[in-house]
């Protein structure tokens, strides 16, 4: 019987306090995995180093010449998460038949990668980790998350709420996503688009095992402000409709102003003239900014730059097997 390779993708950035702990659980993970015969031997860890300026590249080294679990791959600079991502993903997929995406820093909850599995061999290309509850946010993130899905709906953006990058996903399904060749990569809202047989899981999500989050509020704004505009152009509509409500307002004062004049009530007013000068010409900003961030991603996108450079791959030097085609080769007794 034939079981699944699996790898697991986890993105590095100056992870060098975390990573010990880190590939310590994952490998216990896969080891139990492999002991109930859920998973291939050949199954790995892959680290994806995004350019670290710390020792996390050393470590990763260190790592792999001592455990069998564990490898990794080194991008020549730093790329982003999604795009070091995207290279874990791509980089795995043919030597595997799943594969799992998660963060290095040990939030989400290690525990139902089982569950993912047995969700696998029921037949489904993608699970996704939902977390259940976000009582460890603060208010202030807890609401704003909140008000970005709200918004990406409304917009027509279909998101899987509080999902973040933690997800299994098929061969099939990562031959499909190669296929999606944007330069501003938002895998959250990429994935679903895929359409392949989807599942959730479920699970808390924990406190950092140690060092700092990589996503301060401003770096998630523009995360947040990226992911709208690569997915939907109702921001360009809403300006349209801005300026449409404010013509509308002006043909209401001109109204106004001829009435006035008609009755004699005229006088110069220069608290008035400036008010509409400052309100047109910061509509006008505003639109021709929102506008200038289109054509800056329409720029990006024609260029068709390489997303990253792998400058040490450690991963796909190692002897594997062709990846298994058939998934649901389980027996119910076997779980």
């Amino acid at each position: 019987m034939k079981y699944p390779i699996l790898t697991i993708v986890v993105p590095c950035f100056n992870e060098e306090e975390v990573f010990k702990e880190t590939a310590k659980q994952l490998s216990s993970v896969l080891k139990n995995l492999e002991e109930q015969t859920f998973i291939d031997s050949k199954s790995k860890i892959l680290f994806v180093d995004d350019g670290s300026s710390d020792g996390t590249w050393s470590l990763i080294e260190e790592e792999s010449s001592l455990n069998d679990y564990v490898t990794g791959i080194k991008l020549s600079r730093n790329v982003g998460h999604q795009n070091a991502l995207l290279a874990g993903l791509e980089t795995a997929k043919n030597m595997s038949d799943c594969v799992i995406s998660i963060d290095a820093d040990l939030q989400d909850d290690i525990s139902v990668i089982k569950d993912f599995i047995v969700k696998y061999h029921e037949g489904y290309d993608i699970v996704y980790g939902v977390r259940k509850r976000r009582e460890t946010d603060t208010f202030f993130k807890r609401s704003t998350a909140r008000g970005f899905y709200r918004l990406m709906r409304k917009m027509g953006i279909h998101l899987i709420p509080d999902h973040a990058d933690f997800r299994l996903m098929s061969k099939r399904a990562l031959d499909e996503l190669s296929h999606y060749q944007e330069a501003n990569l938002f895998l959250r809202g990429i994935v679903p688009l895929i359409g392949f047989k989807s599942a959730k899981v479920m699970y808390d999500r924990k406190e950092r095992f140690a060092g700092t989050s990589k996503y301060p509020l401003k770096k998630m704004l523009s995360f947040a402000f990226d992911g709208i505009t690569s997915f939907s152009v109702t921001p360009i509509r809403l300006v349209t409709l801005i300026g449409a409500f404010s013509s509308l307002l002006s043909i209401c004062a001109a109204g106004y102003a001829f009435i006035q004049e008609l009755l004699g009530h005229t006088e110069s007013g220069w608290t008035s003239l400036m008010i509409s000068i400052w309100l047109i010409g910061g509509l006008q900003l505003m639109g021709i900014g929102l506008i200038g961030e289109y054509i800056g991603k329409i720029f990006n996108e024609t260029k068709r730059r390489p997303k990253y450079a792998i400058e040490t791959d450690l991963y796909s030097h190692e002897k594997a097997s062709l990846p298994h085609q058939k998934q649901g080769v389980f027996e119910v007794e076997k779980w």
